[in-house]
């Protein structure tokens, strides 16, 4: 049924615009008719209102995936680098949450590992919103950094490594079979904010799923049931989408290609030294106004990224491709 109304608000869309455009081009031939520039300045304002109510319902087509309309998680991991790729990873988690903020979305930090000097190890925050995991799927891979290093006494450029996955929060109703023979369970304290309690018993909780590799921890709540309910609905949800990942790819007849956090496996470039340019190495698309990027101003990215994704082979190629 939801599927159904959502067709059918589609469609009624759809037939809305051409209707509407069907009666702005009358208005616009009979005021040209009539020498009526009047009515002709009203249609083509009628075009241009329509022609934007357009794009916005193509850039809502473009969410049609299984699990586009979903809640999701975003884990990000600092990857080769030390010290100025866990900075780098934390840059990453506050473009993304900054996002978040501008779309009016919720986020809640489930997990997070601090740097040893700077910045975190790893972090995951869970997105509460609507097409939340439509809009964040294609940021999944490795970004990487290039700036002059503020950790380096020598002012150095240096360039740095983040992974980010993101998966998406799955329907209660949907059956992800996880049989206790195939997970191994650990408690530990927790770490960070959170008071004495949080920090002397072990409340957080830490799941591996054997079959598939997969790890998920969690240490947000200071009950340990809490996060063991947490760490397994993420677990359900990494499942999920490895399994939505293998029907695309049997669909697509290609083969996973699983990547290091390092040179050469990246689907973004952020250069902050000697000239100021994030690219997409993906579509080609370029912005100069790296600070706006990174304060969360990534929709164009996003947008390209998911149109790549609903008709592969349209974008440009890696570092020829220009600006979009």
């Amino acid at each position: 049924m939801r599927e159904r109304q959502r067709l059918d608000e589609a469609i009624s869309t759809v037939r809305e615009l051409e209707s509407d455009m069907d009666d702005a081009l009358t208005l616009a031939e009979l005021g040209e008719s009539e020498g009526d520039e009047d009515s002709v300045g009203e249609a083509q304002e009628q075009l241009r209102q329509i022609r934007e109510r357009a794009r916005r319902q193509e850039k809502r087509a473009l969410l049609s995936g299984e699990a586009d309309a979903n809640d999701c998680y975003i884990q990000v991991n600092a990857g080769a680098g030390g010290t100025e790729a866990q900075d780098w990873a934390q840059m990453l988690l506050r473009m993304y949450v900054r996002w978040c903020q501008r779309q009016g979305y919720k986020t809640e930090e489930m997990d997070e590992t601090e740097g040893e000097e700077a910045g975190i190890k790893s972090a995951t925050v869970r997105v509460y919103g609507d097409n939340a995991y439509g809009w964040l799927k294609g940021e999944s891979g490795v970004h990487r950094l290039v700036r002059m290093s503020p950790f380096d006494s020598g002012g150095r450029r240096h360039t740095s490594f983040a992974s980010v996955w993101v998966t998406p929060v799955i329907d209660d109703r949907i059956e992800i079979d996880i049989q206790d023979k195939d997970i191994k369970v650990d408690t530990f304290r927790a770490s960070g904010a959170g008071g004495q309690h949080v920090n002397t018993t072990d409340s957080a909780v830490r799941i591996h799923h054997l079959p598939s590799g997969i790890i998920v921890q969690s240490q947000s709540s200071r009950s340990q049931h809490s996060n063991r309910a947490e760490a397994f609905a993420l677990l359900r949800s990494k499942l999920y989408q490895q399994e939505l990942k293998r029907r695309e790819e049997e669909a697509k007849g290609i083969q996973e290609q699983k990547s290091d956090i390092a040179w050469g496996n990246q689907i973004r470039s952020y250069v902050l030294e000697p000239y100021r340019m994030v690219k997409d190495l993906r579509t080609g698309i370029e912005r100069s106004d790296t600070e706006r990027v990174l304060d969360g101003d990534i929709d164009e990215f996003l947008e390209g990224a998911l149109a790549q994704h609903v008709a592969p082979g349209q974008g440009s190629d890696g570092d020829e491709a220009g600006a979009r």
